[in-house]
């Protein structure tokens, strides 16, 4: 009789969890179009990666010009950004008032990893990181793109 509860529990919990808003791959696509065209309008070169909140890749682009070794520094960034909820230039702030928090997992003090807010600013659902040019640059495209999507890089007030 436990086994046949435990499964309608998870399938109950499972539901509840899904229940919010989440990082479409329509979004995420459209996400990376607006890094793409923001990027191209600089003449610039960007790594781009799209994850939900779990930090798991939802979308990517390596934009021409740029080795593996940029894609994974875009990926660490939108993880990094998933898993602590606020932008990796925010983190490089708290690095300089906080000694030992540059060091601490999924922590990265490079500008570039930003979060993602619904439309309407109330539910995180994911981030993204852009690396490959000047971080100033890459946090300025994955902000194009969020804000391509038609979604937000910080919660509503």
């Amino acid at each position: 009789m436990r086994l046949l509860l435990f499964p309608a529990i998870l399938i109950a919990s499972t539901a509840t969890a899904q229940s919010g808003p989440v990082l479409s791959a329509q979004s995420a696509h459209a996400i990376i179009a607006g890094c793409v065209a923001h990027a191209t309008a600089k003449k610039q070169s960007h790594a781009i990666a799209v994850v939900d909140t779990g930090g798991h890749l939802v979308a990517a682009l390596r934009m021409d010009g740029n080795g593996s070794g940029i894609f994974d520094f875009a990926l660490a960034k939108a993880e990094a950004a998933a898993a602590w909820g606020f932008s990796t230039s925010q983190m490089l702030e708290g690095a300089r008032g906080t000694p030992g928090f540059d060091r601490a997992p999924k922590v990265v003090v490079v500008p570039g990893g930003v979060p993602i807010f619904s439309a309407d600013g109330k539910a995180r659902i994911g981030a993204v990181g852009v690396s490959g040019e000047a971080p100033a640059d890459d946090a300025a495209c994955a902000e194009a793109g969020i804000v391509a999507a038609g979604l937000r890089s910080s919660r509503a007030p």
